[in-house]
């Protein structure tokens, strides 16, 4: 039994390492598909009849929506920021429904909302990423540059 703890410890640890170390464009694609699992497992637990699982996976869907809306920034998201906000508590509410009563479809709702974001994100992460590698290359490529000019001046010099 002790091995085992010890491995979820493990499991854990690595996870929490995973968290702090990775970027935040792919913690937020990490949570979305948090979301996304949870629900789908959700629906399973749903049509199984497992009640008690069922209600803990919308609630860690719950729990990473609110996350969302925690970390909303409406100062620089301007409309967009309330727009998404707007839409979060719209799948709260449908979450809620889903649990309250074991409406099908509003987990199917909720879940077709977060691939949709969760296909945008996508794509403005890795358009994010291209711009910076773009941006560390054009960087680099100044820097030798530089220490090229530098030594060309230091041979004519010396």
């Amino acid at each position: 039994m002790f091995p085992v703890m010890n491995n979820l410890r493990q499991l854990q640890a690595y996870r929490d390492n995973q968290l702090t170390t990775t970027d935040p464009g792919t913690v937020l694609l990490m949570l979305y598909q948090g979301a996304i699992d949870a629900i789908k497992q959700a629906k399973i637990d749903m049509a199984s009849g497992n009640m008690a699982s069922k209600g803990k996976e919308i609630l860690r869907a719950t729990d990473i929506i609110n996350q969302f809306i925690a970390s909303l920034d409406y100062e620089v998201g301007g409309d967009l920021a309330h727009n998404l906000e707007a839409l979060y508590r719209y799948m709260l509410e449908q979450l809620l429904a889903a649990n309250a009563y074991n409406d099908h479809q509003a987990l199917d709702t909720v879940l077709s909302l977060l691939v949709t974001l969760k296909s945008g994100w996508d794509e403005a992460v890795v358009a994010q990423r291209k711009k910076a590698a773009q941006g560390n290359y054009n960087e680099a490529k100044k820097e030798v540059e530089t220490e090229l000019d530098m030594r060309r001046t230091r041979r004519a010099n010396g």
